[in-house]
C-alpha cells in the first residue's frame, strides 16, 4: 500500500544499472561498468587521517544541525573565493548534496508549481519535483549545441505557474559547461520573471575547457539561488555523503527545519575531515582532473571508431553522452551491450525524453577498462 506519490516516481536509472552490475559480478560474470558516476580513486590520505583523528578524539556525537562552525566557515570562504558568491558561514547548511535537493523541493515547491529542467538532466531532479507534488517542464536541448540551455529556451516555457529553474553545470549526463554569457542571460530572465534557481555545482572543479561560473555570483541572484555542491566527486568521497547548500539566511533556516526532522545533522566525525579537504593540500584533486582528461580523450578516440556513433567533446564532469543511429530504444541498447559485450552503460532515456537514442558512459574508471570495454562495445555494435 505505498503512497501514490511514490508510485509515480520511477527507480533511478543509474542505480538500477549499478544494482544489476553488482548482481552479475556476484554471479561470476566479468562486467566492465561505465554506469556509475563515481571516481575510482581513493579518498586522499590527509582527509582520511583527519577523520581518524576525529574518531580517536571521541568526536562521535551530535553536531549543530547546520554543521560544525569550522566547516561552515571553510565552505563559505571557499565558495566566496572560488565561486565569487558573497556569503558567510551563516549562509551555509552542511548536508548531503542529494538530501539538499529533496529538502529544497519540499521546502519551496507546492502542488501545481512548475520547475524548468534542461533535457537531458540528471535522473533524480524529476523525482524530487514529483515527490513535492510539482511538475517538471522539460526544455529539450540539442546535440549540435552540446546540450546547452539558453535564456530564450527557458523563456519559451515560462508560465504563471513557473516557480523554479534547475541548472547543472558541468552537466550530468552530458559534461557540457554553461558559458558566462549564457548564465548572465538566464540570470537576467529569472530576476525579471521572479524565478528561483537551484544550481547544482557538484562537478564545479572537474573542468577541462572554459571556466566554471556560479549563477549566484551575478548581481541580484544570490537572494533567489540555491547553490549546492559537495565533496564526493572532487575528492573521491562518494561514500561520505557530505555536501552543502549556500543560500540567504532565511532559506538556510527554512531548509534546516527539514534537516532537524530528518537526519538531524551530518555524521559528526566526517566534518573535521571535510575541513581538511577544503583547507588542506589540493594536489590530489588536480591529479584526478588531469587523469580524467586523459581518460576522456582516450574514450573519445575509441568511440570514434564505432560506426553509427557520434559524440561531443565534454568540457567537464566525467561523462560522455554519445548519439547512435540504430533503430533501438536506449533501454534495449543497454541490455544488448550487457549481454553481448558484458559492458554496462546507462540508457539515455533515464535522463529525460531528449536522451533517447543516446547513452551515458562514465569514464571514471581505468584506462584498461576503457580500452577493453569500448573494444567489446565495438564488436557488439557490429552485430546490430
Amino acid at each position: 500500500m505505498v503512497s501514490k506519490r511514490l508510485m509515480d516516481v520511477p527507480e533511478s536509472g543509474t542505480v538500477a544499472i549499478a544494482n544489476l552490475v553488482s548482481q552479475l559480478k556476484h554471479d561470476g560474470v566479468n562486467i566492465v561498468s561505465f554506469s556509475m558516476g563515481e571516481p575510482d580513486f581513493d579518498t586522499p590520505d590527509n582527509i582520511k587521517q583527519a577523520c581518524v583523528r576525529s574518531l580517536n578524539d571521541g568526536f562521535t556525537h551530535y553536531t549543530p544541525s547546520t554543521g560544525i562552525p569550522e566547516l561552515r566557515k571553510a565552505i563559505a570562504e571557499t565558495t566566496a573565493f572560488n565561486n565569487k558568491i558573497k556569503c558567510t558561514a551563516k549562509n551555509v547548511l552542511v548536508t548531503p548534496t542529494k538530501q539538499a535537493l529533496f529538502m529544497i523541493a519540499l521546502a519551496y515547491l507546492d502542488p501545481g508549481d512548475e520547475v524548468i529542467l534542461p533535457d537531458p538532466a540528471w535522473v533524480s531532479y524529476e523525482a524530487v519535483i514529483r515527490l513535492a507534488g510539482a511538475k517538471a517542464v522539460y526544455v529539450p536541448t540539442r546535440f549540435e549545441d552540446n546540450f546547452r540551455i539558453t535564456a530564450d529556451m527557458v523563456a519559451s516555457v515560462i508560465t504563471p505557474r513557473t516557480k523554479m529553474l534547475i541548472l547543472n553545470s558541468p552537466s550530468n549526463p552530458t559534461g557540457s559547461v554553461l558559458p558566462r554569457k549564457t548564465l548572465k542571460g538566464i540570470a537576467d530572465l529569472c530576476i525579471d520573471r521572479n524565478i528561483m534557481v537551484l544550481s547544482d555545482e557538484i562537478y564545479e572543479h572537474i573542468i577541462y575547457e572554459g571556466e566554471h561560473v556560479s549563477i549566484a555570483s551575478f548581481d541580484g541572484m544570490f537572494d533567489r539561488t540555491f547553490t549546492i555542491s559537495g565533496l564526493s566527486k572532487t575528492y573521491a568521497m562518494t561514500g561520505w555523503r557530505l555536501g552543502w547548500l549556500v543560500a540567504p539566511e532565511k532559506i538556510i533556516a527554512a531548509v534546516n527545519k527539514l534537516q532537524t526532522h530528518s537526519i538531524t545533522c551530518c555524521t559528526s566525525f566526517t566534518q573535521p575531515a571535510a575541513v581538511e579537504a577544503l583547507k588542506g593540500p589540493q594536489d590530489s584533486r588536480k591529479r584526478m582532473v588531469t587523469e580524467f582528461r586523459k581518460r576522456r580523450d582516450l574514450a573519445l578516440d575509441l568511440l570514434s571508431e564505432i560506426k553509427g556513433l557520434e559524440c561531443n567533446r565534454p568540457e567537464g564532469a566525467f561523462y560522455l553522452f554519445p548519439r547512435y543511429d540504430h533503430k533501438m530504444l536506449s533501454d534495449d541498447l543497454a541490455m544488448h551491450l550487457m549481454k553481448e559485450a558484458h559492458v554496462a552503460i546507462t540508457p539515455g532515456r533515464s535522463f529525460g525524453p531528449a536522451g533517447e537514442n543516446h547513452f551515458r558512459l562514465s569514464y571514471a574508471t581505468s584506462e584498461k577498462n576503457i580500452t577493453e570495454g569500448i573494444g567489446s562495445m565495438k564488436r557488439a555494435f557490429s552485430k546490430l
